[in-house]
């Protein structure tokens, strides 16, 4: 991670309702929507946007092109990005580092999927899989079943794993998802806004481990966009200045995924330790200091480790921190106040760019019922496995 060469401004966000598989509008309908209500919500015209980073991680190749050929026919680059989970926030670490170091002054980045019911699935049988060194590692730890979803294999092992490390409840994972969608009610983006008690959450069918249905994220179709820009752009065409990328990292796989035995770092809480800790360190900030964060809740068991390896709290801490209600209003951070993956839903290359939307309207303080009072310092987490993990801090201007 380098030192910023340039001040990078997110001056617009847009976002369409997530919705479930078959009610959604095609892929590049979904995302052609999303890129005009960033560019709207920015106050810029489509021309002036010089670069295009588009992801998605279930489409064919240049499906980013009949996205953003939607907005306009204007023959900029458009790059087509696919990160697997991490794939929006991907593109949006493209887009900020080419306006950062001036290739360009205003880019777009734009996240799209149109999924399918079910668990998800690789699209070829005829070549290695980029999975596979994970699910050797996983099969030599706990074993695979081949009729089981593998991610909740890969998440609930890293909850077991917890539990059976620390001594906690596994009703403590349910709560994460009774707070996903009490917040979710006020998101009019989500998709689960109904209210879960703990009761039907650890009652609705076992998945994986100490997993059950209401803990796992569901396949999503929806789009997100995001116009970032220089401060010498933004000031040229009046724009609004208000949140600045004040820090951002990107890391992939060390030897210690691979070599620890460890279900929680074979999911990535190392690529996210190591990702957190280049965002303070460069931003000169504690995790003490944030004030709302959106971390990638693609089941209950990646939030609650994820509070640890973002130092939101101590290790083996999870559970107090929970149960003291100081993930959420009232508490020391308010984490998904959106309803998180978990509720709001998961279309894979938007979800990196809907957490950006929520967080910059966080910071804008227009995020209605659901805002964060005095929020300043917003955090965003996005990992996907294979691996990528992307962690980006947003600041009130």
């Amino acid at each position: 991670m380098q030192d910023s060469q340039r001040t990078v401004h997110v001056v617009g966000v847009g976002m369409i309702p997530f919705t479930k598989p078959g009610a959604s509008d095609p892929y590049h309908v979904m995302g052609a929507n999303a890129a005009r209500k960033a560019l709207d919500d920015a106050g810029v015209d489509y021309k002036l946007v010089e670069q295009a980073y588009v992801g998605y991680v279930y489409g064919d190749s240049t499906s980013g092109q009949a996205a953003i050929y939607g907005v306009g026919l204007t023959g900029i680059p458009v790059f087509n990005v696919n990160n697997n989970c991490s794939t929006g926030s991907s593109a949006l670490f493209m887009a900020r580092q080419a306006v950062e170091s001036g290739s360009v002054e205003c880019a777009i980045a734009l996240g799209f999927e149109q999924m399918v019911p079910g668990a998800l699935k690789g699209a070829y049988d005829d070549r290695p899989s980029p999975m596979e060194r994970f699910v050797e590692v996983m099969k030599a730890r706990q074993g695979i079943d081949p009729n089981l979803p593998r991610a909740a294999q890969f998440f609930g092992g890293a909850g077991a794993d917890y539990i059976e490390r620390y001594g906690i409840r596994p009703d403590t994972l349910g709560r994460i998802s009774v707070k996903a969608r009490q917040h979710a009610a006020n998101n009019p983006f989500a998709v689960f806004r109904n209210p879960l008690t703990l009761e039907e959450i650890m009652e609705s069918p076992t998945v994986y481990g100490p997993l059950t249905r209401y803990q796992c994220c569901p396949p999503t179709c929806g789009a997100a966009a995001a116009i970032v820009c220089s401060a010498e752009f933004a000031r040229k065409h009046n724009l609004d200045t208000g949140v600045v990328i004040a820090a951002q990292a990107m890391t992939t796989d060390g030897p210690s995924t691979f070599e620890s035995n460890d279900m929680m770092k074979l999911v990535g809480y190392d690529m996210t330790a190591s990702a957190a800790e280049l965002v303070y360190e460069h931003a000169g900030i504690s995790p003490e200091d944030l004030d709302v964060v959106e971390l990638h809740d693609c089941f209950t068991a990646n939030e609650l480790i994820t509070y640890e390896a973002l130092g939101l709290t101590p290790e083996g801490s999870a559970e107090k921190f929970i149960i003291d209600g100081d993930n959420t209003y009232g508490g020391r951070i308010v984490t998904n106040p959106s309803g998180g993956l978990l509720s709001k839903g998961h279309p894979l290359g938007a979800t990196g760019l809907a957490q950006c939307y929520e967080l910059v309207s966080q910071l804008r303080g227009t995020a209605e019922q659901r805002q964060v009072e005095g929020a300043r310092l917003a955090l965003q987490h996005n990992l996907g496995l294979g691996g990528a993990c992307v962690v980006t801090l947003y600041k009130r201007a």
